[in-house]
């Protein structure tokens, strides 16, 4: 498994490959996966946190089923740009998968991602306890979907393959 910057990724991705979108939180792990064209970012159930190796399987489970190429994962980074215990702890999960998987992992930068995606949800009227269900999974949407954005403006300036 390599850690690569989403333009090395746009070199290596092959035509019709999904990428997954995730943000990884303390209890869960939201989900996304994107179509084979790469355009849009769709949520997926929630990995429920239990302990490293059950978590790595179930996301690895979940990644075959849906054919994924590549993780995008939510990188923490505060407001001010500095990195926190959170970032440590997103740096230490990729780490652990290392071991796990050939996929390459990308950070991507999260700022909030989670107010976002809880905007979208009031406005589309999700009850609170729902919100409190899906949020994790619209965080990793809004993740992916900021990755997929960048891979297409690197398609249209020529800069992947």
């Amino acid at each position: 498994m390599a850690i690569l910057t989403i333009e090395e990724l746009a070199t290596q991705l092959q035509p019709n490959q999904a990428i997954a979108g995730l943000d990884l939180g303390t209890k869960t792990i939201g989900l996304s996966v994107s179509d084979l064209g790469r355009r849009f970012a769709t949520p997926r159930e929630v990995i429920r946190r239990v302990k490293f190796g059950v978590d790595a399987e179930a996301l690895l489970s979940a990644g075959n089923k849906e054919k994924i190429a590549a993780f995008v994962i939510g990188l923490p980074v505060n407001m001010d740009g500095t990195e926190g215990p959170r970032c440590q702890a997103t740096r230490a999960f990729v780490r652990n998968m290392e071991q796990k998987t050939p996929l390459p992992f990308i950070f991507w930068d999260e700022r909030l991602s989670t107010v976002a995606a809880e905007r979208v949800l009031i406005e589309m009227d999700v009850s609170r306890r729902k919100r409190a269900e899906r949020i994790d999974s619209a965080a990793a949407s809004f993740i992916l979907q900021g990755a997929l954005d960048r891979l297409a403006s690197l398609a249209r300036d020529g800069l992947s393959d």
